[in-house]
């Protein structure tokens, strides 16, 4: 297995931006300029938007909150809340959105997205959080639960996302809460022993789903908790990678969309246009060959319905599924910093 693909293209994500359609500047995840997601805005402009990159959520927002100017930002969807309670993002006009009424109601249900004042968020995008393992070195037998993650034969073998949102999603699955919108503070506290359990085992906490890619191609971890992405980047490269979604405690799902910036520098109408793009049903295909994700219109999800990577990656579970949706914002500072002080060793 040579992995040239993946290494080619994190010599493209170290640098800060990609330069294209200057009138459009897209603040992403990388990965996501990959032009079969948006092909309409290419077909109509010649070109890509310009995108600038960053590796979590929570980078993101810090660097639009210290003056970072872009058009439009891709945050998932319990960041939402941040952006409109920072007051930098403005609603969108759904008018001018043909396919929003074709969004799946099951991932665009609270009134974070949309209320009163508006559209603040428009869903493209949603995958799950599970278990990514060589198929050759981990059995079946310590697969059925996620305390293969704290269990001492892992340890140095594991590898965990550096984002707190998901592995409190990890954390509370663990200790049995599936429902992250009403933790106590006792249930925080187990999560976060743990957790500390857990880093225990990890080589290391990977940036993107590039770097967890990496990390099991040349051997140092043989379990991660993972994204889509990281499994498809692997399956591209032939790396015997298997992805667990069915532990007995259960496995995670996120939504992640688009934000309207305001005072954007570039085109309004441009940032329309690239957002029906996305919206497109022929976006499905070009999303999930190339990110694995799954796409949020219904007549989208109808084109790639038997297509492998739904079946094995975004189909419904028979365990408990902890829904990562918009949450209490005090909450999840207190998880930010006491995932800080976890990798930090205390």
């Amino acid at each position: 297995m040579t992995f040239l693909r993946s290494t080619a293209i994190l010599a493209v994500f170290a640098s800060p931006a990609i330069a294209a359609d200057a009138d459009l500047t897209v603040f992403d995840w990388a990965g996501f300029e990959e032009p079969s997601i948006f092909q309409g805005y290419i077909d109509k402009y010649g070109d890509s938007p310009t995108f600038a990159f960053y590796g979590d959520d929570d980078e993101a927002f810090q660097k639009v909150a210290s003056g970072f100017k872009a058009d439009v930002v891709h945050p998932c969807s319990q960041m939402v809340s941040k952006y409109r309670d920072a007051g930098l993002i403005e609603p969108w006009d759904v008018s001018k959105i043909p396919a929003y009424a074709d969004i799946d109601p099951a991932v665009n249900n609270s009134s974070v997205f949309h209320d009163d004042g508006g559209v603040w968020f428009i869903p493209t995008d949603w995958g799950a959080t599970a278990i990514a393992y060589n198929k050759d070195k981990v059995p079946a037998e310590d697969l059925a639960s996620l305390n293969i993650f704290i269990d001492p034969k892992y340890q140095g073998r594991t590898s965990l996302p550096d984002s707190s949102d998901d592995v409190w999603a990890l954390a509370y699955l663990a200790t049995g809460v599936t429902d992250w919108t009403k933790v106590t503070d006792e249930q925080l506290a187990a999560a976060a022993d743990w957790l500390r359990k857990a880093h225990q085992n990890v080589a290391a906490y990977w940036a993107d789903p590039q770097d967890q890619a990496q990390l099991m191609a040349s051997g140092q971890v043989d379990v991660a908790w993972s994204w889509n992405d990281g499994v498809t980047y692997l399956q591209a490269d032939n790396y015997p990678v298997g992805f667990q979604r069915e532990p007995k405690e259960g496995s995670s799902t996120f939504i992640c969309g688009f934000v309207n910036m305001k005072d954007g520098p570039g085109s309004e109408e441009k940032a329309y246009d690239f957002i029906n793009a996305w919206l497109e049903p022929r976006a499905a295909k070009g999303l999930l060959d190339t990110i694995g994700y799954g796409h949020s219109t219904k007549a989208g999800m109808e084109t790639i319905k038997d297509e492998p990577a739904v079946k094995s990656g975004l189909a419904q579970v028979n365990v408990p599924v902890l829904a990562q949706t918009p949450n209490d914002p005090q909450q999840r500072e207190k998880q930010l910093a006491e995932f800080e002080k976890i990798k930090a060793g205390f």
